[in-house]
């Protein structure tokens, strides 16, 4: 495959992943939201509507996962992050609704906003390496 073809198919997939990153980052930002109502008392409803914006979250994210790879493939040169993982596992998940109160509902705060963080840094590194391909074309 010669470069051309790959940089059309890795900007294509870029295309595909920046939407995904914006929901995902929406439905993070909304579990944020939903957290920081928790620390403060909000309980198993509120635990609920968080548990399940988290699990949009993490669905966006594996399909981000998918694309990821596919990108890795096409631009085996350049050395790209090939996992996002959600920081918020299915332990804390437990925690949170087992043990519900303000250390651990403050630590999934916590966890949810590295995570938004690192889906922010993931969208800056896959915006300059678009700009980069579309560069080179």
């Amino acid at each position: 495959m010669n470069e051309l073809s790959q940089n059309g198919k890795a900007v294509n997939i870029i295309n595909r992943l920046l939407p995904l990153l914006d929901e995902a980052e929406r439905n993070l930002s909304s579990a944020r939201n939903w957290s920081i109502f928790d620390v403060l008392g909000g309980g198993f409803i509120v635990d609920l509507f968080k548990h399940s914006k988290l699990s949009k979250a993490q669905g966006n994210m594996e399909q981000v996962n998918s694309l990821m790879n596919e990108l890795s493939c096409i631009l085996r040169g350049i050395n790209i992050p090939a996992d996002c993982t959600m920081e918020v596992g299915n332990f804390v998940t437990f925690a949170d609704f087992l043990f519900d109160g303000f250390f651990v509902d403050a630590y999934v705060t916590s966890k949810i906003m590295g995570s938004i963080d690192q889906v922010r840094k993931m969208k800056t590194k896959l915006s300059d390496l678009k700009k980069y391909l579309l560069e080179t074309k």
